[in-house]
């Protein structure tokens, strides 16, 4: 096999990475916006882009630290339980809310591929964050699907996917969770027929 290419290198190397294992700095305005140009580079039959970016960061970090504790109260846990909700979503110097803007009704490009699309700037975000030096992880949960918050996130319309924490990787990424090998995934259509 040929020598491997840096950029290829560079994706087989990334892992998610957590708040509490990221740093300031977080990434710039330059740097958001290198991310959101990879993300616009998913597949996207008919570009309608069918996600929006919402960057939470400087004062907005104790605003949103705030809602998810008051959420957190309101649905029943303890004080101490809400505090730790909040206090995570500080950790991170930069996060960003994944919203999808799917068209249930879009006569050519059925909401399954909107999906996809939106799974697809995910992955691409991540990955130019990754390229760019910095450490990210998608982050979804039972918060997304808590009215206050999805309010709070999303104009009419719109769906709260998650949060992607962001910043300098203070710790070398863990192997993370054990995955199917390539040939568990990749495989020849049709199958060869049974000997």
């Amino acid at each position: 096999m040929t020598e491997m290419p840096a950029s290829l290198s560079m994706l087989l190397a990334r892992h998610s990475l957590g708040g509490k294992h990221l740093g300031e700095p977080g990434p710039g305005d330059e740097a958001l916006r290198r991310m959101a140009e990879a993300a616009l580079r998913a597949p996207d039959h008919a570009g309608l882009v069918p996600f929006r970016l919402k960057l939470v960061r400087g004062e907005a970090r104790a605003r949103m630290a705030a809602l998810f504790e008051r959420v957190a109260l309101a649905s029943g846990k303890e004080a101490a339980e809400a505090a730790i909700d909040a206090e995570r979503a500080l950790r991170p110097p930069v996060t960003v809310a994944v919203v999808a803007r799917i068209d249930m009704g879009h006569p050519l490009v059925p909401a399954h591929e909107q999906w996809i699309a939106v799974g697809g700037a995910i992955t691409n975000f991540l990955n130019a964050a990754h390229a760019l030096g910095f450490a990210g992880k998608m982050l979804s949960g039972h918060k997304v699907r808590q009215p206050a918050i999805q309010a709070a996130f999303c104009e009419p319309g719109e769906t709260l996917v998650g949060w992607i924490s962001l910043g300098t990787p203070v710790r070398t990424p863990a192997a993370g969770h054990a995955k199917a090998g390539v040939d568990a995934v990749l495989r020849e259509w049709p199958a060869a027929p049974a000997a």
